[in-house]
């Protein structure tokens, strides 16, 4: 028997098995696929968000509703910590001039082969190709390729991601095992997500096209950020930041031109001739290029020629909704709170723990996310330390 099973190698389940390893546990940790942390590395090859460098009130209130859940795991393994964590495993990190840290790599499999290296020194097991199945009595089983297998364990920590980018291992099959045990599962949603946009013909030359220094907002949220439009519609760290509340019914409003107030933009058109086009107003008033000039005429093309100055400072983006759940970055939805104790062992099934986007919260692009998943695998990874105690005492 051993002290914990961990089911699910990404950064929750690899951080809760560290701290279980550190405290003189016995560790195996298992995955279904080939290889470990593949969202994680996925989430790297643009360049590997750890967190974001700011205060820490700041820092966490930007995770909004799920801030009073979080607190006291961010409290223990926050935004510094994460810094500290990643100068710890040699991979070097810098901030970049939004706040957001990055390994100097850029990439997250160099962290991730350092971070293995050192569990696998410490003595943790790893199994691969391992799909867990449930429950047979206590035991955990699984399918190999060596066919049917159990693991007999003290305690477990389930960290199997929520049900986006099902290839990389984040299907959410685990929430049927868990439904079986009588564990309520609150239905999944996407979340950090593009949305559907059916364009018409003239936009196809900007598909591809980044849409720079612009206010975007969607009810209670307003980012300044980029967004791209996209041959199915429109996404990107900015359309992230407010996917929240359009998902949940906001009108996405986009600021063409942030920077210059309404005043000057209607003191520009008024200096031009009194015939002058709706292009030419466009291109030497408002001064738009030509990515947001197609922007403005998709969204606004009817719209008189004296409301185009106020139109153009909030520009009503209609779309069809969110794209599938299986593309976006992360999803809303899982376990929710009141089938979890304070150190996030199931009630239902006492030794089994549970973190990482498994769970009810949702949490912003830009470092936040990640940070998150860090957070709650050491919070159940002490979990299971303490529960070990209880039970050897």
């Amino acid at each position: 028997m051993i002290d914990l099973c961990v089911i699910g190698a990404g950064p929750a389940g690899l951080m809760a098995a560290e701290v279980a390893i550190d405290a003189g546990l016995s560790v195996v940790v298992t995955d279904a696929k080939t290889s470990y942390g593949r969202k994680f590395l996925m989430a790297g090859k643009s360049g590997l968000n750890l967190t974001k460098d700011e205060p820490f009130a700041k820092f966490t209130a930007a995770f909004g509703e799920a801030e009073n859940l979080l607190l006291p795991m961010l409290k223990d393994f926050g935004n510094a910590d994460v810094q500290t964590w990643a100068n710890a495993l040699g991979q070097q990190v810098f901030t970049g001039s939004s706040g957001r840290v990055f390994p100097k790599t850029m990439k997250a499999s160099p962290l991730l082969r350092a971070w293995l290296l050192r569990l696998a020194n410490k003595g943790v097991q790893f199994k691969t190709r391992w799909q867990w199945v449930g429950w047979n009595g206590r035991d955990l089983t699984f399918q190999t390729p060596d066919g049917p297998q159990s693991i007999t364990a003290c305690t477990c920590v389930l960290a199997l991601g929520g049900t986006s980018w099902p290839r990389l291992g984040s299907d959410g099959a685990w929430s049927d095992i868990l439904v079986k045990e009588g564990i309520k599962i609150t239905p999944f949603k996407p979340a950090n997500m593009g949305f559907n946009v059916q364009w018409s013909d003239y936009m196809k030359p900007h598909f591809g096209t980044p849409i720079k220094t612009v206010q975007i907002t969607a009810g209670s949220t307003s980012v300044r950020a980029d967004f791209v439009i996209s041959s199915k519609g429109i996404e990107g760290s900015g359309i992230y930041a407010v996917s929240k509340d359009m998902r949940e019914g906001a009108n996405l409003f986009v600021d063409l031109l942030p920077d210059t107030s309404l005043a000057t933009l209607n003191s520009r058109i008024a200096r031009l001739p009194k015939k002058s086009s709706r292009s030419s107003i466009l291109r030497k008033a408002l001064r738009l290029d030509l990515a947001k000039a197609a922007l403005f005429n998709e969204f606004a093309r009817n719209i008189p020629l004296p409301d185009i100055a106020k139109t153009a400072k909030a520009l009503l983006i209609q779309h069809k909704g969110p794209r599938p759940i299986e593309e976006a970055i992360s999803t809303a939805g899982g376990i929710p709170r009141e089938e979890l104790t304070d150190q996030l062992m199931l009630h239902k099934k006492p030794g089994v723990f549970c973190a990482g986007e498994m769970l009810d919260w949702e949490a912003p692009t830009g470092g936040y996310l990640i940070t998150g998943c860090f957070a709650t695998g050491r919070w159940a990874g002490q979990g299971v330390v303490g529960y070990a105690a209880l039970r050897n005492a």
